[in-house]
């Protein structure tokens, strides 16, 4: 069994070494550590060096060609750089847990590997000296983990760095500018080509700080909080639903034809929805109950759904 572990660097040399220590302590210990560095201006690539130098199961797979192409496609490459039985993401400012690896992998064994697989799991956000500041992540949402298409085309619960694929689930994936994030689209794919799977083991602390590509949120329990935080929000939502629908289109254009016959006409009506009458999509988000993770998400996802008319053909793609 060959597992590579995927670290996609940028300006990280403040918690990288952190990072990889907690990696090489890990209690499964048959690993490959492929790094790659997206561009970093700090101290990071002598970081990377020096562990190279220190443990034969760690890689630089681009020391003599340092480019900047964004997390997704970092990931991207890092994936298909070499082929391996399973992948695991790791962050470069996270710390995972010793039996991180070896608990998902035990997992990993339940399912045969022609079957397109991403196993994901429960964490706890830190701050930057690694208190803690919320125990479990997902659970202290309230609500189940996201494993459903209809939700997954919408919402992403599948935190990348505690995340690990199989090859048959790497192998669906092609390179795409409209994808929003790497652990979101493969948890997409997971979901509807093969199995989706949220361990409810705490595997990782996530490390808030401020430059997180992206963060967990803390919500506060205040009115006045919830209330600005909401009229922001109505305000993005319209973008964001063109961000999901242009990712939901590249997903189901590479893989319409693995699809089974309910998926297909899910995506695809997702996928067609700006170029729907305002009846037709009433009808759509009755049929396919298109929604996110809890009562109100799901409200302003479905009212701006029923706005998509003043979205402009051309800033979506035909599904």
């Amino acid at each position: 069994m060959k597992v590579n572990i995927l670290l996609s660097t940028y300006n990280g040399e403040k918690y990288l070494s952190e990072q990889i220590e907690s990696i090489q302590a890990q209690t499964f210990t048959d690993w490959q550590l492929l790094i790659r560095d997206d561009g970093s201006s700090d101290g990071t690539v002598d970081l990377i060096k020096h562990f190279v130098k220190s443990d034969h199961r760690i890689r630089f797979i681009n020391e003599d060609n340092i480019v900047n192409y964004g997390v997704v496609k970092s990931f991207y490459h890092l994936v298909k750089f070499e082929k391996a039985d399973y992948y695991f993401f790791s962050d470069q400012d996270d710390v995972w847990l010793p039996q991180k690896m070896a608990q998902t992998l035990e997992k990993a064994m339940e399912f045969p590997k022609q079957t397109p697989l991403m196993i994901y799991t429960d964490l706890s956000v830190v701050n930057e000296q690694l208190d803690i500041i919320n125990n479990r992540m997902i659970q202290s949402k309230g609500n189940s983990p996201v494993t459903e298409v209809r939700e997954l085309l919408c919402h992403n619960s599948a935190t990348g760095g505690t995340s690990m694929v199989n090859h048959a689930l790497t192998s669906v994936w092609h390179e795409h500018s409209d994808i929003i994030m790497h652990d979101w689209y493969l948890a997409l794919a997971a979901s509807a080509l093969g199995k989706l799977v949220f361990l409810e083991e705490v595997t990782e602390l996530y490390r808030q700080h401020d430059n997180n590509v992206l963060g967990a949120s803390i919500d506060s329990d205040s009115l006045s909080s919830k209330i600005y935080h909401l009229s922001n929000r109505m305000i993005e939502y319209d973008k964001k639903l063109v961000d999901y629908i242009k990712q939901a289109t590249c997903f189901y254009s590479d893989n319409e034809r693995l699809l089974t016959e309910v998926d297909r006409e899910c995506i695809d009506c997702f996928c067609r929805l700006p170029h729907m009458t305002i009846w037709q999509r009433v009808k759509a988000i009755k049929k396919f109950g298109y929604k996110k993770n809890n009562p109100l998400t799901t409200l302003m996802l479905r009212l701006a759904i029923l706005r998509i008319d003043s979205i402009k053909k051309e800033d979506t793609h035909e599904g």
